[in-house]
């Protein structure tokens, strides 16, 4: 599947803000984006124009497949899963997303990155329910048990990400124990719990058109 591979930080650069796609990096002064805060390219330095509306939709789009690591076709497939569930459509998408096992890796703090996360997945080191699932699109639910295989439970990837996770950052709907690198889902999140800079309504309008 094709994928992007490269710098991540010109993502952040291009969208104009940071969204901590390289894990711990992202929270020091090696952040491309904090010494270089233009967008990339030539005409970087010039300054941004005033975006259409829309621009605006489609940026916010892209914003959150890269935040996710989801590309288009995949994502249009979770747009149009959001819309047949009752409620918020935006709202509906982003708990997809985030219910991701991929994301919930990375949430535990098993992970630095989404990245680095969908790795441990792909490469058929997480279990939930005593099983082993290597795709980083299953949707976790309510009740289920996921732990790290014995193998990684010292992985210095994954100790130095845990040590580095502070446990208050760990969002409510899971509940995590470092010791044995295993976590429960106590709930689905709601839109309350994703703190991160999205406007869903944008990609709605954007899909609606």
């Amino acid at each position: 599947m094709a994928r992007y591979i490269g710098p991540k930080c010109k993502i952040c650069r291009r969208e104009g803000e940071k969204l901590f796609l390289r894990g711990s990096r992202c929270y020091t002064d090696k952040c491309a984006f904090t010494r270089r805060g233009y967008p990339p390219g030539t005409h970087g330095r010039v300054g941004r124009r005033k975006l259409t509306s829309y621009a605006t939709q489609l940026r916010e789009k892209q914003k959150v497949k890269a935040i996710y690591g989801v590309l288009e076709q995949q994502f249009r497939k979770t747009f149009t899963r959001a819309t047949r569930i009752s409620g918020n459509t935006g709202e509906n998408l982003l708990v997809l997303l985030e219910r991701r096992l991929d994301n919930v890796i990375y949430q535990l703090g098993f992970a630095s990155s989404r990245t680095q996360a969908r790795q441990l997945v792909r490469h058929g080191h997480i279990v939930v329910d005593g099983k082993k699932v290597n795709v980083p699109s299953y949707l976790v639910k309510t009740g289920q048990e996921i732990k790290l295989i014995d193998s990684q439970k010292k992985n210095p990837a994954v100790l130095k990400s845990l040590e580095e996770r502070d446990l208050d950052r760990i969002v409510g709907w899971l509940k995590v124990d470092k010791d044995t690198v295993s976590a429960k889902v106590l709930r689905h999140p709601n839109r309350e719990d994703i703190t991160l800079p999205i406007q869903e309504s944008l990609i709605v309008e954007f899909y609606s058109k």
